[in-house]
């Protein structure tokens, strides 16, 4: 069998990997993309219509320099694109007084010279009658946040890697790969193929092909549900932003209506399944459905109506929730993007642009210190 040669090799085309084949392929390398499924799928982690972007960083405000370069670069690919990619409809962040969420956004807004609203609960509800929060809670309201389309984000990426002549495979299994000092060769179960650089971005897939980092990436079931408002008006991305919400029934995220019937919500780490992400059950039942719509019928009422859509992805966490941004420990010529633990889809663009400079240069202006895999060992 001939072995394919390439400069690089990126296995995974999804949210992360689609940036960085574009990426790639925009700097004028020959790029080759691998991904197990289709192009896009609905077994990984950037399916379900829309995921959120927001300026303000709860996690850690050392998030929110990656987060405008992504914004931007976002806004560049959907100038680019005949449909429309980002959406800025607003980002709410909410909980209780002193709750890290609200509290968490708060000093990062500010750190960041962030322009932001706080708002009492009794105000976010009176602003957006879709909202239903108890009126001593608190809300960061930051009017430049919104939702991207995300399937549509990963066809626009690679949209634009076939236009600058990259290669991308799907249906095709990856066996084997190694390296050395010469290069990297990867196995498939289609063919053999060789390049100076590997960039692995095969999501909750990733500990199973990098074995090394294994013991740091546990892939997580997942559940989103789209239910069908009582007040749909409530509801229209002119009229709601997307929120992140900490209450004590959990940690919970939401999105307008747009694009398929309902309102769109998720519980972060929603009943805690992990394991192989082959093994994980893809089929949402009742409980799944039941936690969904406990949280709606207290905090967004009129938007509890009859069930439309459940869906299941996964999370793939690192033991502190921060990425894994880094070259493999012993390949300086593989680089590793994972374990974006379930808020990673925003920074996909600014991923694509990290992980090219590190394959490429194995460094990168952008600051990646907190993502290093050193940090674990």
């Amino acid at each position: 069998m001939t072995t394919e040669d390439y400069d690089v090799i990126v296995l995974g085309v999804g949210g992360m990997g689609s940036a960085t084949v574009s990426e790639l392929a925009r700097r004028g390398l020959d790029v080759l993309g691998i991904e197990r499924f289709d192009v896009p799928n609905a077994r990984g982690s950037s399916h379900g219509v829309t995921r959120i972007i927001r300026l303000p960083q709860y996690e850690d405000p050392a998030y929110v320099p990656l987060v405008r370069r992504a914004l931007d670069r976002w806004m560049e690919l959907d100038e680019r694109y005949d449909r429309p990619l980002f959406h800025q409809v607003g980002s709410v962040d909410f909980g209780p007084s002193g709750s890290g969420v609200f509290e968490g956004s708060r000093r990062s807004a500010e750190l960041h010279d962030i322009d932001h609203e706080v708002l009492s609960g009794e105000e976010l509800n009176d602003r957006f009658p879709g909202y239903d929060v108890p009126d001593d809670y608190r809300a960061v309201y930051q009017v430049d946040g919104g939702f991207l389309h995300s399937e549509q984000c990963i066809v626009a990426h690679v949209e634009d890697a076939h236009a600058h002549g990259a290669t991308v495979r799907a249906r095709e299994q990856v066996e084997a790969w190694d390296a050395d000092e010469s290069g990297v060769r990867v196995t498939t179960d289609r063919g053999d193929y060789s390049a100076e650089k590997l960039v692995v971005t095969a999501g909750a897939w990733t500990g199973q092909l990098v074995p090394t980092l294994a013991d740091y990436l546990q892939p997580e079931r997942q559940v989103l549900g789209w239910l069908q408002p009582k007040q749909p008006p409530q509801f229209d991305p002119e009229r709601f932003p997307v929120f992140v919400g900490e209450v004590p029934e959990g940690h919970y995220y939401g999105f307008p209506v747009y694009d398929v019937p309902g309102f769109k919500l998720g519980r972060f780490h929603h009943r805690e399944e992990t394991g192989n992400p082959a093994e994980l059950d893809t089929e949402p039942d009742r409980e799944d459905e039941r936690l969904l719509r406990t949280f709606t019928s207290e905090y967004f009422p009129t938007a509890s109506g009859p069930t439309m859509r459940l869906s299941t992805c996964m999370f793939t966490n690192t033991p502190d929730e921060d990425f894994i941004l880094d070259t493999h420990p012993n390949h300086e010529n593989v680089v590793v993007g994972a374990g974006f633990s379930g808020h990673g889809f925003k920074f996909a663009s600014v991923v694509g642009e990290i992980l090219a400079d590190l394959a490429l240069e194995g460094e990168t202006d952008l600051p990646i210190d907190p993502f290093a895999v050193e940090r674990f060992r």
